[in-house]
């Protein structure tokens, strides 16, 4: 796995207070990678508006395995990529990578579901503009099978 099966990259440069009491970053900080780059992603690709689109998308499940340890100064590559659409969720793929030398750091997962924003705040079905969007940029098609 690399940082090129993933269709979305953002950097997240790590800064010298993320590194814990054992000289590493913090696991804490992978989450936030992670959410900085799906935050990036709706406001960037899919025209989410936080303040005014009629949907927002809240996360209510994530997971992170942690692979290997980043340490101050490095700069992590965060990939994400569709895993699956419901009616009303999305669930993604994320692969972090030491920028220097491609070293997979972590792997993620977060759903999001989508809910009116103003109104009970409820889940809604995706959007027909997002699901198309997420189907033609974000997923990878699987692997096929070798003999």
């Amino acid at each position: 796995m690399t940082i090129a099966d993933y269709p979305f990259v953002r950097l997240y440069p790590t800064r010298w207070n993320d590194n814990d009491m054992f000289g590493h970053v913090n696991n804490t900080l992978y989450y936030s990678a992670m959410d900085n780059a799906a935050t990036y992603w709706f406001r960037e690709h899919a025209g989410l508006d936080p303040f005014t689109s009629e949907w927002i998308a809240v996360v209510v499940s994530s997971s992170c395995r942690f692979v290997e340890s980043a340490v101050w100064p490095d700069v992590i590559e965060v990939g994400m990529r569709a895993k699956h659409l419901g009616n009303t969720s999305l669930s993604w793929e994320f692969g972090l990578f030491r920028q220097s030398d491609g070293a997979l750091l972590a792997t993620g997962e977060f759903v999001h579901v989508v809910i009116d924003r103003e109104g009970a705040r409820r889940p809604v079905p995706l959007p027909d503009d997002l699901r198309k969007l997420v189907t033609a940029t974000m997923t990878v098609p699987a692997a096929v099978p070798s003999d």
